[in-house]
This record gives C-alpha cells, structure tokens and sequence, in this order.
C-alpha cells in the first residue's frame, strides 16, 4: 500500500511496556510522528473523573464523549497531552488514572471517537503509533507492526521510578500489582482486548536498553522499507 508520508507503524503491547518511550525514540531516528493513544485514552479518563462521569450511564458517556477534545501537541522533542485545552500531561500518568483509563476504554462510545480520531491523524502515513489496539483494530493493515513486553516485575518496577520522580508516595509492590491488574483488565476486556497482531514482530525488553530496543526496531523497519522509498 502507498501512503503520502511513508508507512504505518503499529507498537502494541501491556502496560509498563516502554512504549511511548521508544516510539518517541524511533520516531526522532526516522522522522515520523509519535501518536501515543494511550495519552488519549488517559486524557479522556481524566475528564470523566473530573466531570464525575457516569459510566454505566451509556447515553452520558456518549454526550461525553460528543464534548470530549483531546489534542496531542508535539515541539521541542516532546508532546503536551491537552484536554479540553487543559494541559493534562503529568497528571494522567496517576495509578489512580490508569485504572480508570481501562474501564473508560473499553466503552464503545469512547474506543469509536478514539479510534475514529486516530485514523484520522494517521492515515497519510509516516507515522508511529503506539497503544494496545493498533495493529488489530485501529490499524490492521499498518505496514510494520510490534508487540513490546516485558515481565511484570520490570514493568512494575520503571513504572515505580516514573512515580517516585514525581513525588508519588507508592511502593514498588503496590506498583507491580497495579501493572497485573491492568495486564487483566486490558486482556479480559470484551471490546477489543489486548493481544498481539499475528503479523506483529514480538520484542522482550526485559533486561533491554532503549538504545538496544530502538535498534531492533529501527533494523526491522530498514529491512521492511528497503527499496520502497519510505
């Protein structure tokens, strides 16, 4: 398939994966856009707790859902997270929010405007997008998928440094829980799990750089480009 931009790349995976974290890096190497839906889904649990949203009620998550706007602004290296214009970047990364945010995903309200958005912005190619779906629903026929993974101890574990840089007063097993807990959430949920793409390259990064992973990934999309002009 030819995109206007170059290709499609699809990065899936759990929790605590590195998955914002390497696109971000992948996408600096090949000058592609990063679209972190998982920052999306966040921003719109936030909005719901902050407008004490219902979410048994489906007709108020669907007028939620009509009034809901967030906007991924990318400079200087970095991307600001903007709900209804607030910039809600370091306050979704909560545990509190991250639970929230596979309940509110897996509503069909929500994972339609989402998913509805999100094929927008990425369409024309060249583009790195990373989230739980990617590869099987909002893109399945993206050019270059990947599943990233790592043990739940290791996941727990950078997710407990990410907090207690941010002052979270958290412990490092009540992280590693947390992190399960999603693990089950997100796969036991009805309306599109997480798995992996049955043509997604699988990637453990346990015990792994970034430097070291964004190299795999980066040689994967020099051998799947070679001669396409992407």
């Amino acid at each position: 398939m030819s995109r206007e931009r170059g290709i499609i790349i699809a990065v899936d995976g759990p929790s605590g994966a590195g998955k914002s974290t390497l696109s971000r890096a992948l996408s600096r190497r090949l000058g592609y856009l990063e679209i972190d839906t998982g920052a999306m889904y966040r921003a719109m649990a936030w909005l719901a707790r902050e407008s004490g949203l219902d979410l048994a009620d489906e007709q108020a998550v669907q007028a939620f859902c009509r009034s809901a706007e967030v906007e991924l602004l990318q400079g200087n290296g970095s991307t600001r997270v903007m709900a209804n214009g607030r910039d809600v970047t370091s306050e979704i990364r909560s545990p509190e929010i991250s639970m929230l945010t596979s309940r509110i995903s897996s509503l069909g309200p929500v994972r339609e405007a989402m998913v509805t958005s999100q094929r927008r912005m990425g369409k024309k190619g060249g583009v790195i997008l990373d989230g739980r779906d990617i590869g099987t629903v909002v893109f399945p026929d993206a050019e270059l998928k990947f599943f990233l993974s790592a043990s739940s101890e290791e996941r727990g574990r950078r997710r407990f440094l990410e907090l207690q840089a941010k002052g979270e007063q958290i412990s490092l097993e009540e992280t590693i829980q947390s992190v399960m807990q999603r693990d089950r959430q997100d796969s036991e949920r009805e309306l599109a799990p997480l798995r992996q793409a049955d043509d997604a390259i699988p990637i453990d990064s346990t015990g792994l750089t970034i430097d070291e992973v964004v190299a795999l990934m980066e040689q994967a999309f020099r051998e799947r480009t070679a001669g396409k002009g992407a």
